[in-house]
């Protein structure tokens, strides 16, 4: 689609006809969520092979890691919002003041309207299904924007969807840069974006001119702090968790994969040996022909990484790999040792298979490393030093902290996912993601069971010390019984 007059009516036409259905009431009904979500999740059981194609076609992802990394997280997000969405929706009661009775307050969720969900390329389907299950879980009307940079997964999506889910309350758009630009050109009633903070902070000026809420799931450089481990068998753990998590998920395409490693520099020479064993064992002596690892997204993303290497003292640095498929889009998993810290691959998000390796004098170091710069969407620390791990929880700030494991925060349900900063604002996952969609609207029930009227002299001394001691012991209702602003005006 161009952005041509009929690109404009159509996006118009589908933003009006969602309004509509959403007016409606028609995604207030639980029945409703519930059918739309398990509609999802036929389609995710009844397209399995074409979404392993599409992934193949697009990234190269093995069907081991398409599963895992996609269909799975689909699948167990699907699952845990039906086990739970009754309880979500049902208002929670709150707790008043004892003079207030029999006066009642509760938190009703409702959902915010009509919804703009922009996807990421690097888990095409996860990560873009993800939002839309809370989305339509708290009761809203989506347009879906798939990335355009991995086109087999949007094609399907913008295929396929329509079959199963109701095409008047999720419609999905397809395009490219100028179809972004005129879907922020609409009003939305929310705006869901993952991606890059380049393209982050055109999105949130964008929604400012109408004053959208935004949420920002963006990335950042991810560190990893090794301490010294004393058991050989907890050090060879951490360097499997450490590999898997950077080289597994997308090849290092993720937005939560392992940036750098902080490390003391004694230590240094066996974190190499061991990476390198352990990337073999894992990926084949030939990486690119063992069919397992994925390959880089396109050719502009290929040079974007060959540039970080072009610099002479980063490429003097290189220990390990470095060999470069520009046919094929691949490239090896790479591992450097002090690479310039002002050097691009340091100050930049790397978001592909390269993987530095900072020596310090002593890993206490590491926090002020880290603080130096932006806030990181996620921390990895295996450390077995409960004060170090204080330390790291109290001085650092991250969109959240793993110890001694790697990327397993992204399959919590229970815990929110989002960063902080510049790696991003705004949480989502499980009950969050429910959260995210909706608005917690304050319900008060008032009661005509009671109604006093007290009379009262002017202001005096006494009056205002009672006021202020209502206020300090929280006491609204006697507050307002003592003013009786139910019927009179202050005098």
């Amino acid at each position: 689609m161009n952005t041509t007059m009929e690109a404009i009516t159509e996006v118009e036409e589908t933003l009006s006809e969602l309004r509509q259905t959403f007016k409606s009431g028609r995604t207030r009904s639980v029945a409703w969520r519930k059918n739309q979500v398990s509609a999802l999740l036929q389609l995710i059981h009844d397209q399995e092979d074409k979404i392993f194609k599409a992934l193949y076609e697009d990234l190269g992802k093995h069907p081991v890691e398409a599963y895992r990394d996609e269909i799975g997280i689909v699948t167990k997000t699907i699952n845990y919002t039906l086990s739970n969405l009754e309880k979500w929706v049902a208002p929670k009661k709150s707790r008043l003041p004892l003079l207030l009775f029999p006066t009642r307050g509760e938190v009703l969720p409702e959902p915010l309207g009509v919804v703009l969900i922009f996807a990421s390329w690097n888990f095409p389907i996860s990560l873009t299904l993800d939002p839309v299950i809370g989305a339509i879980s708290a009761g809203n009307t989506v347009v879906l924007k798939p990335s355009e940079q991995a086109p087999a997964c949007s094609s399907f999506l913008a295929n396929t969807i329509p079959q199963y889910m109701d095409s008047k309350a999720v419609r999905v758009i397809e395009g490219g840069a100028e179809i972004s630009e005129l879907l922020l050109q609409q009003k939305w009633d929310k705006i869901f974006f993952t991606g890059s903070p380049q393209v982050g902070r055109i999105v949130m000026s964008a929604a400012a001119k109408n004053l959208t809420p935004v949420t920002l799931e963006l990335g950042g450089k991810c560190p990893t702090i090794l301490d010294s481990l004393s058991n050989p068998s907890d050090l060879k753990v951490a360097i499997k968790r450490i590999v898997g998590g950077k080289w597994g998920p997308c090849n290092g395409q993720a937005c939560i994969g392992v940036d750098y490693i902080l490390i003391e520099e004694k230590l240094a020479s066996t974190l190499i040996e061991l990476l390198k064993k352990t990337v073999k064992r894992f990926y084949s002596d030939s990486p690119k022909d063992s069919n397992c690892i994925a390959r880089v997204i396109n050719r502009r993303h290929f040079e974007r990484l060959h540039n970080l290497l072009k610099d002479p003292l980063v490429a003097d640095s290189i220990v390990h790999g470095g060999s470069l498929d520009e046919e094929n889009l691949f490239i090896e998993p790479t591992i450097l040792l002090d690479p310039p810290l002002d050097a691009a691959i340091m100050t930049e998000e790397i978001f592909g298979p390269l993987l530095p390796i900072i020596t310090l004098k002593n890993i206490q170091e590491s926090i002020e490393f880290i603080n130096s710069r932006p806030k990181p969407l996620a921390i990895y620390a295996f450390t077995k030093d409960e004060e170090f791990r204080q330390r790291i929880l109290s001085e650092t700030s991250s969109g959240s902290v793993i110890f001694n494991d790697v990327l397993i925060q992204f399959l919590c349900d229970a815990l929110p996912f989002g960063g902080v900063g510049q790696s991003g604002f705004g949480r989502y996952h499980g009950k969050y993601s429910f959260d995210t969609f909706s608005h917690e609207k304050a319900v008060l029930r008032g009661n005509f069971f009671v109604e006093l009227e007290p009379r009262y002299p002017p202001w005096n001394d006494f009056k205002t010390k009672f006021i202020r001691l209502a206020y300090n012991l929280d006491y609204l209702g006697l507050l307002l019984l003592f003013l009786g602003l139910k019927r009179q005006n202050l005098h």
